[in-house]
This record gives C-alpha cells, sequence and structure tokens, in this order.
C-alpha cells in the first residue's frame, strides 16, 4: 500500500497538472507522475484513483486547461508505464478521440500526442480490442473520425496479419465512411482502406487495390472494375483477407442484371475459390456469394451465364465446406477455448506461479486483456513460445515481476500448445523427452511463388537425429530445404554457428570434362582440405581407381548422386539437406546410403524422399505438412502410419486419389499383332568420347507393343546407354537400330528437367504449344539422330545419276507404300518440282541418306500423331489433368515455380501429347509422391502400347514388367517372359500374311457369290451323270468341290 506522503505527492501533481499555464509543463509533470506510479506500483492507478481523476478533468467541459493536462498526462503514463499500464489506460482511449473534435486547439493536438503514445502500447495481437473503439469514434464527429481511420491505417502497418484476419469486419466501416460527405474523412477513408487492403499480400489483386477502393465508395464503378478484373490471370493462392477484399465488390457485380457484367463476375468468382486452399476462409462467405449465385442460375437469360454460375457455386461450395447456414466454426476458429475457459486457465497459472490474488478488480483488468490475447494467438494458430512469450509477458508484468511473468507466458504457452498437439494428434516432442543438443527451434512463415506453404510453424532440429519431411507433391517440402540452405528462413542460425549442406541432383549443369578428382578439387568451399583427403572421401562412397579419372559427364545418374554426397560429406556438416537422395541410385548404393547415414550420430538429417523402404530404414523423426505448419512424429515411417492411417498411401501403389489416363497408341501401318516387331537392336556398341571401354557392348533386342520390359543393373553399368540408342539420343558406332517408319516414341529422360529447363518461364501449357507447334516435336530435332555429320554432309553433296543426268538431294518431299517397304518423292538441287523423282527406300539408304529418311520419318510420324487433336489450349488443359496436374496450375503456374513432382508430370504430358506408340522412362519414379506413382502405375497397366522403362524402384517394376534386361558391365541379357515376335516390318512380312489366311480359312465356311453356286451346281449334276453311266461308288458332295 502506497504511504500517506507517497498518495498525498500523486494527489499534488494531479492538481498540478490541470493548472499547467505550458504544455511543456504539463508533459513534466505526467512524467513526474508516471515516475512516482512505476515505483510505487500500477495498482496505485486504481487504489489513488488516478484512472478515474484523469477521465473527470478529460471530461470537464468548463476548463481547457483541466482538459489539456489530464490528456497530456495519458500521454505521459502510456510512455513512462508502458504495455503493462494498457489494460488500464484503455478505457480512456475512447476519451482521446472524441477530443480529437475539441474546440481548443492545445486539447485536439494534446489528443493526438496521446493517441500517437497509446498507438505505441497496442500488441500486434490486440488489435481485435481496440476495433471497437475505432469502429465507435467513426461514427461521432468529422475529426474523430479522421483519427480513427489514422490510428486503424497505422495499425495495418505494424500488425498486417492481424488485421487481414479481421478485415471481414474492418471493410464495411471503413467503407461507410468513404461516402462520408466530408472530403477530409472521405480521403482518410481511402487512405485507411488502401493500407488495410494492403494486407491481404495477393500479387494479382494488389495492381488493382486504387479502382477497388474507389469502387466500394462508388457504386456506379462497378461494371468497369469487373471488366478490368476479367482480364486478370489469378495465379496466386487466395486467402481469406483476398476474398474480404473482393466479395463486396462480387456481391454487387452479382445484384447487377447486365449479362455483360454477371458473366466475368461468376467466371471471377469460380477462379477465385479454386485458389483458396483453406476451407474455413472461403466458408465464411457462403452467406453473402450464394444467395446472388442462386438467382442467377434461376433467373439468367443467357444458358451459357446459368452454366458458368452453376460451375461457380460448385467451385464455391467445394472449397468452403458445404452450404450449412448454422455450422459450428471450422478452422482455426473451432479450436479458440471460450472467454470463460481461458480465464480460468490465466487465473489458476497466476495464483499458482505468482502467488495472484485473482479476485480483486485489479487482476481481474489485466487478466482479461492477457485472456483476449491468448485467444488470438490461438486464432492466428501462432504456435511458438517465443512469440507467446513475446506477446504477454509485458502484460503479465502488471501482476508479477519480469521472471515471474516469463515463467507464467511459458506454462500459458505450454498448456495450450499441449491441447493442439493432442487435437492434431501429434506425439509430444517436448525438449526434456527428446535426446541431443538443440541444433535449431526457430519460428518462420514460408512462401513460394505466391503460395503461402508455412505459416507461423517451428522448425526444430535436434543433433544426431535424422528427420522424414513428409507431405504432398507441391506442399514445399524441396522449397524448406532450399531457403535453409540459402539462408532465408527467418530465426534460422547463421552459416558461421550452424552448417548446412543441399544435396540436390543438380551436377548435370557442371563442367562435364574435368575429371572426378580435379572437379572436387576445384570446389571454393573446400580448398583448405588436403588432396589425400579427398581422394579418401571419393574412395569411401566407390569411387576408385581408374573411375577418379573419368570425367564427370560420362557419370550416370547414380554416380552423380554419390559424388554429391562426398562432397557433402567433405563440408563437414552439422545439418545434411538431402533430396530425393535414393533417385537414380540401385538397391546396393541405397543400402550403403542408408548404411553411411545411420552411422553418423554428430551430423543431423533432413530427408525428403518417396522412398518408404529408405524412410523407414533411416528415419528417427517424421516431420509432416499439416496445414500450413510443421507436425512432429518420433519414429520412422511405420510408426507416423499408425499415428496417421491416412499417409499409409506412403506404401502402397494406389490410384484412389490421383488418376492418370495416357492417350491410346495411334496405327502403325503394317504392324496387325500386338506382337509384332515395331523397334529392333541387332548387336549394337557404343563409347563414349575419351572412355577406354564400350559402354554398350553387342546389344540385341526386340521390342513389339505388347512389351513391357524392366532394365536393370548397376549405376553406370549402360542402361541409360541402352535407351538413348532406342531413342535416338545417341548413334551406334557398331550393329544396327532399326524402328518402324511411322513409330513415334515418348522419352522422359532421367534428368527428366531437361526437357524444361529452358523454358521455366512457360507455363505448362504454353510449353506443350511451343514444342508441338509446328507440326513436330521440337525435343526429336535436337536428337543426334538428326545432327549431320561432316562426313553425311559430304555425301549430300554426292550426285546421283538419274536418267544418265547427275542430280544432287535437295530434301524429300513426300512418302507412299512401296510393295512391303516405302518409296520417297526427292526434290533435287537446281531442278522444278515437276523433275521430282521417287526412290524407294532401300536405294536412299544405301546412298547414305540414312539421317535424312530418319528425319522425314520423324516428321510424318509427328504429324499423324497430331492429327488426333488440336493443339489449343483447353485441349491441351484437359490432356495435362489426365496425366495428373491440376489444370489451373499447368495454365497459371510458369514452370520455374513447379515442384519437382509437378514438373515431372509436365514431361510425361509433353512426351505423350502425340499420340507416342512407345514410352521410353528413365527413372520415372523420381520426385513423384506416393499417389502418384499408384496412378502412374495403374496407367502403363492399362495403356495400349510398348512401354520401356528404368527404376531401382522394385516394387514399381514388378508390378509392372513381366520382361526384364539386365545390363551388367556393358552387357546386355534376357530375363522372364517376352511377348514379342521375334519379326521385323520387312523380312517377315511374308509369314505373317499366309499365318493370317490360314487362321482365317479356319475361321468358318465362305460364302460363296451366285455364279460360284451356279458353277457348283454344274459340277455336281456332272459329277452325277458320270456315275449313273459308269457306277461304283458315288463321291459325296463337299463345300471344297
Amino acid at each position: 500500500m502506497p504511504s500517506a506522503d507517497s498518495s498525498a505527492r500523486v494527489a499534488e501533481l494531479l492538481t498540478s497538472l490541470y493548472t499547467c499555464e505550458t504544455s511543456d509543463e504539463c508533459v513534466g509533470l505526467a512524467a513526474d507522475l508516471g515516475g512516482v506510479i512505476k515505483t510505487l506500483g500500477l495498482r496505485t492507478l486504481l487504489t489513488e484513483g488516478v484512472i478515474d481523476n484523469l477521465r473527470t478533468n478529460a471530461l470537464n467541459k468548463k476548463s481547457g486547461l483541466a482538459r489539456e493536462g489530464a490528456v497530456l498526462g495519458i500521454a505521459g503514463l502510456c510512455r513512462v508505464l508502458g504495455k503493462p499500464a494498457q489494460p488500464y489506460l484503455f478505457t480512456l482511449l475512447p476519451i482521446l478521440f472524441d477530443l480529437h473534435a475539441d474546440k481548443g486547439a492545445p486539447v485536439r493536438e494534446a489528443a493526438e500526442s496521446a493517441a500517437n503514445a497509446f498507438f505505441a502500447l497496442v500488441s500486434p495481437y490486440g488489435v481485435k480490442v481496440v476495433l471497437p473503439v475505432l469502429f465507435e469514434a467513426m461514427n461521432k464527429k468529422w475529426q474523430s473520425k479522421i483519427a480513427a481511420l489514422q490510428f486503424l491505417g497505422r495499425l495495418a502497418t505494424v500488425a498486417p496479419i492481424q488485421t487481414g484476419f479481421l478485415l471481414p469486419e474492418i471493410i464495411p466501416e471503413i467503407s461507410e465512411c468513404l461516402h462520408d460527405t466530408h472530403d477530409e474523412v472521405s480521403r482518410a477513408a481511402t487512405k485507411c482502406m488502401m493500407n488495410v487492403c494492403g494486407v491481404a499480400g495477393n500479387p494479382d489483386i494488389a495492381p488493382h487495390l486504387p479502382i477497388l477502393v474507389s469502387c466500394m465508395g462508388h457504386p456506379t464503378e462497378v461494371p468497369a472494375c469487373v471488366q478490368k478484373l476479367s482480364a486478370t490471370t489469378f495465379v496466386a493462392e487466395v486467402t481469406g483477407p483476398a476474398l474480404a477484399i473482393m466479395v463486396p465488390l462480387l456481391v454487387r457485380a452479382l445484384n447487377e442484371r447486365s449479362a455483360a457484367v454477371l458473366r466475368p463476375t461468376v467466371v471471377i468468382v469460380d477462379n477465385l475459390c479454386k485458389l483458396v486452399r483453406d476451407p474455413a476462409e472461403a466458408g465464411q462467405f457462403l452467406p453473402q456469394l450464394l444467395p446472388g449465385l442462386d438467382r442467377i442460375i434461376e433467373t439468367a437469360a443467357s444458358p451459357e451465364v446459368r452454366a458458368l454460375a452453376s460451375a461457380a457455386r460448385a467451385t464455391l461450395v467445394r472449397v468452403g465446406g458445404g452450404v450449412q447456414k448454422d455450422a459450428a466454426p471450422s478452422g482455426a476458429a473451432a479450436n479458440v477455448p471460450s472467454t470463460e475457459d481461458a480465464t480460468k486457465v490465466v487465473k489458476d497459472f497466476a495464483a499458482s506461479i505468482a502467488n495472484v490474488k485473482v479476485a480483486d478488480s485489479y487482476a481481474t483488468t489485466a487478466i482479461e486483456h492477457i485472456v483476449q490475447l491468448v485467444r488470438e494467438l490461438i486464432a492466428a494458430e501462432a504456435y511458438s513460445e517465443v512469440e507467446w512469450k513475446t506477446t504477454l509477458t509485458q502484460y503479465i508484468q502488471a501482476l508479477a515481476s519480469e521472471d515471474l511473468a516469463s515463467v507464467m507466458a511459458k506454462a500459458i504457452f505450454t498448456h495450450y500448445y499441449s491441447l493442439e498437439k493432442k487435437r492434431r494428434g501429434m506425439e509430444s516432442t517436448d525438449d526434456d523427452e527428446e535426446e541431443g543438443e538443440m541444433l535449431c527451434n526457430c519460428d518462420f512463415s514460408l512462401a513460394y511463388g505466391g503460395m503461402m506453404l508455412l505459416n507461423h510453424t517451428t522448425l526444430r532440429l535436434r543433433r544426431g537425429h535424422r528427420y522424414g519431411l513428409c507431405g504432398a507433391n507441391g506442399a514445399g517440402k524441396s522449397t524448406l530445404m532450399r531457403a535453409i540452405s540459402r539462408g532465408q528462413v527467418e530465426n534460422f542460425p547463421s552459416p558461421d554457428v550452424l552448417r548446412t549442406v543441399f544435396v540436390e541432383h543438380t551436377l548435370q549443369g557442371e563442367d562435364a570434362s574435368m575429371s572426378i578428382l580435379d572437379f572436387i578439387a576445384s570446389d571454393p568451399k573446400l580448398k583448405h582440405i588436403a588432396v589425400a583427403e579427398k581422394q579418401k572421401a571419393l574412395e569411401e562412397v566407390g569411387f576408385v581407381g581408374d573411375r577418379l579419372t573419368q570425367e564427370v559427364g560420362s557419370l550416370s545418374g547414380g554416380w552423380k548422386m554419390k559424388l554429391e554426397l562426398a562432397r557433402a560429406m567433405l563440408m563437414n556438416a552439422d545439418i545434411l539437406l538431402l533430396d530425393e537422395p535414393t533417385n537414380h541410385l540401385d538397391v546396393a548404393n541405397v543400402a550403403w546410403l542408408e548404411k553411411y547415414l545411420t552411422s553418423q550420430t554428430h551430423i543431423t538429417c533432413l530427408v525428403v524422399s518417396h522412398d518408404s523402404g529408405f524412410l523407414d530404414n533411416v528415419c528417427t523423426n517424421i516431420i509432416h505438412y499439416e496445414r500450413k505448419k510443421l507436425a512432429y512424429y518420433k519414429g520412422n515411417l511405420s510408426e507416423f502410419v499408425k499415428v496417421r492411417p491416412e499417409a499409409s498411401s506412403y506404401y502402397t501403389l494406389s490410384s484412389s486419389n490421383v488418376k492418370f489416363t495416357f492417350p491410346p497408341p495411334g496405327f502403325l501401318q503394317g504392324i496387325t499383332s500386338k506382337t509384332k516387331a515395331i523397334l529392333k537392336m541387332t548387336n549394337a556398341t557404343f563409347t563414349y568420347p575419351g572412355a577406354p571401354k564400350p559402354s554398350l557392348s553387342n546389344a540385341s533386342v526386340t521390342l513389339s507393343l505388347a512389351s513391357r520390359v524392366a532394365i536393370v543393373g548397376h549405376n553406370g553399368a549402360g542402361k541409360s546407354t541402352l535407351i538413348k540408342l532406342l531413342t535416338g539420343e545417341t548413334i551406334a558406332q557398331e550393329g544396327t537400330v532399326w524402328k518402324h517408319p511411322n513409330l513415334r516414341i515418348g522419352y522422359v529422360a532421367q534428368h527428366a528437367f531437361h526437357h524444361l529447363d529452358q523454358h521455366l518461364e512457360k507455363t505448362a501449357n504454353t510449353y506443350i504449344q511451343w514444342r508441338y507447334q509446328g507440326g513436330e516435336d521440337r525435343e526429336v530435332l535436337e536428337k543426334a539422330s538428326r545432327q549431320l555429320s561432316d562426313d553425311e554432309k559430304a555425301q549430300m553433296e554426292v550426285p546421283i545419276m538419274i536418267n544418265g543426268q547427275p542430280r544432287r538431294v535437295e530434301f524429300l518431299l513426300g512418302r507412299s507404300k512401296l510393295k512391303k517397304s516405302f518409296q520417297y518423292e526427292v526434290k533435287w538441287i537446281g531442278l522444278i518440282h515437276k523433275h521430282n523423282t521417287w526412290l524407294p527406300r532401300e536405294f536412299l539408304l544405301e546412298k547414305g541418306f540414312q539421317k535424312l529418311v530418319q528425319a522425314f520419318d520423324d516428321r510424318e510420324a509427328s504429324r499423324e500423331g497430331q492429327g488426333y487433336r488440336e493443339l489449343i489450349p483447353a485441349v491441351i488443359r484437359k490432356h495435362i489433368e489426365d496425366i495428373g496436374l491440376d489444370g489451373d496450375i499447368a495454365d497459371n503456374n510458369p514452370l520455374s515455380g513447379l515442384s519437382g513432382g509437378q514438373k515431372v508430370k509436365v514431361v510425361i504430358a509433353a512426351a505423350m501429347w502425340n499420340n507416342p506408340h512407345m514410352l521410353v522412362l528413365d527413372e520415372p519414379t523420381n520426385f513423384l509422391d506416393r499417389d502418384s506413382l499408384g496412378g502412374l502405375a495403374v496407367a502403363i497397366r492399362d495403356w495400349g502400347g510398348a512401354v520401356v522403362m528404368i527404376s531401382h524402384n522394385t516394387e514399381f517394376v514388378g508390378a509392372l514388367c513381366p520382361e526384364v534386361w539386365n545390363v551388367e558391365a556393358g552387357r546386355l541379357t534376357h530375363k522372364g517372359k517376352s511377348d514379342v515376335a521375334d519379326s521385323a516390318f520387312e523380312d517377315h512380312e511374308e509369314s505373317a500374311r499366309k499365318i493370317a489366311e490360314k487362321v482365317a480359312a479356319k475361321s468358318g465356311k465362305k460364302k460363296l457369290t451366285r455364279n460360284e453356286m451356279k458353277a457348283r451346281d454344274v459340277r455336281r449334276r456332272a459329277r452325277h451323270l458320270k456315275w449313273l453311266a459308269e457306277g461304283g461308288e458315288k463321291e459325296p458332295d463337299t463345300d471344297d468341290d
């Protein structure tokens, strides 16, 4: 309790405050008053009647000095006492806004100063507490309105996230001020509205904010605004704040009568809602938008508008989670405790930790404010201990010392965070229950490509633990690891404190001509390490003997990955970031990697992988993406699935969630059976430039439409080389590769992204348009089989004798069937078209024009394939959706913003566009999640063309491929059952025809013509007359006579 002297001193200062002759004197006395109260304790504000005294004098209409002194006293207390005093001074805030309209200029200036001082006390999570006062001021005198609008505009700047949550409440109140007849109020409202709408952070809407805000104040501008918005392509994620800005405009537009306004409006509603990820954010706007859409569906004159409105309504209901009018709160709002429950929790901790007497009015005021902040923290799902302690501790100091306030804030956080973990089914990961040094414990948010991936979540990593990062394709797993490696995660320890190394598939872009040892030695980050140590690290991962001098460009995908791992090992990382480390690794190397990672007790690993067996064998913990948060689970993937059964798709090949549908292969002339050969390689040998021995020797294979072939073998054995020979990427130095002239091959390379790397600014849709717009596949033009060597160019100059005249080939113009082969129309250099000549295929091949003939065959095959459908955006979108990629992503998101799994789907879709007869997949399972893997497996199983694949995923291969080609040290051996009939197009046409005739003869009786029946009757009558004349055994009538 304050002493009598202290009480007298407070009373004296208050009295002097109201009689000061100058403002400076008032400011000094207010500071002194604040110092005395701070010394005595904040309870003095109530026990000595300071708050009531200030209120009484601030409302003293007879004395301007009293009003000015009281307001300056409030400002002084705000500055000196700080945030702990806010709950007690808050009751004076309405008076400050009222006094902005005071008749005395000194009072108005003092009120503005006090409002600014109070602003500094408001927590970002206290915005909702202040809003009722601001809304009340917006309905008073014009000076009060301006003050409240300015205050709210500043709040949006310092608390954008919290303001964004409250936009549905804020925008209607500011809109009323936009219509105010006082110009200054209208201008202040416009500026405030721009500030609060800016917190939405939507890059698609941001350029249109001026016209949107103007439209809120001028309803006649709605049609023009809708027309401008209709020209916008919405691609960024749409959140609640963005909808809060757009919905008022859309509601007005839906009530228009003009079809020219209604049509783009319903399209905008549809497009916006498709980009909403959180049902709760869309659900809150269902009651506002549904009536307008229902009215259009029932009454619009245009069938097209009615259909579009129906589609928009279906999208809105789907993303909003239903149409229940009285539904319980959803999303984060459903988890916010009631005021009564939260008050009980806070009071219990206050009594047990700080020994606070929670029943008195002083404690009750502080607790009420703390409870409001707790509920806002929970609503924002800001489950970070640092965030809670920063927000609550200063206000708890009104009840306890700073140390006890910090303990109490942590206790409140722990209580509610444990409830949240229980609600999510998360296993406890409290510090006390985990072993190992805490390397990282930071709160952060992560966005990429206009999409919020993680919002106010916590990253906790301990030394020696191996974390599996799990989530659907596009959730942001690789983006998170890349952000960590680049130092873009807020609050993450700096590189000099914590060394992280990101291991990903990037070596294909490095200098391919360097030897492996030189490549490691040239790394600037490893210059301090001795060459012998570098060589030892390389030998540990398998680079021994001649492999050390190999060129980087000659390495297979698996060996490139091992080289990256060796480089990471040499960097002596604290945290190893592994993005799909088992891609391109064979079984033996995967086992080696598992053994290596599990033996490292000092290194922490963060792993993204779709290999469920690898995650099971390696991981000690699972980090799972759940509603833009990171959820932590102890144990490996199997243990995680026990807690979250819906994650079992990581184990099984299922297409229940993702369905791929491949277009049927086109017709191949002369191929009457699915077991007839369409491609044949005989005794092919290939050696890379500079390599000491061939990568593939004397390989012979045959493929038909029924083929389902898996190519297996160790890394570097020659599997990818075999694929490249089959597809024409490279040309065999010995042996032959024959394929049907009209054969179209869809090829997905091992480093699938090389197809897309030159087109990252394009969308998936525009990439396919570019690739096929010339009538043929532009990727085929880059193959080695289309590039002329110097010798072949010289051969083109050699004249051919035609009708006794020497002629030189300019190009091939046409093709037609000639017996069992083809003939080609040749255009001659220097001669007009009437002198063109048709020459047999064999003649042109004999003269050395193989590539010219091959190029023409490829062009004809591609042209035939594209004849099945139009190369227009709508058709391409449907095709891409059939391969499992969302159509909106395909139309709007640039390739640079897609995840690895999404890019693989784009590559597969592009390869399948021209209806190929054969699909070649080099490591198709890399980067695909389990659902997508299941969809791909079902599509391959049901497809009617040939499939050849390299994959180390034994589950995937075993389910699809009865035939196996094993490549070991460049030698090819066949295993399993072959569905191929070993026949070639030229050589076995006649035998196939005879077999077909025999089958046809046995199939049933031949129906005779009328003349044939007459001739048969004549033969039978003659035979009968002969028998009558000669006697003997009568010859029976048969169908063959």
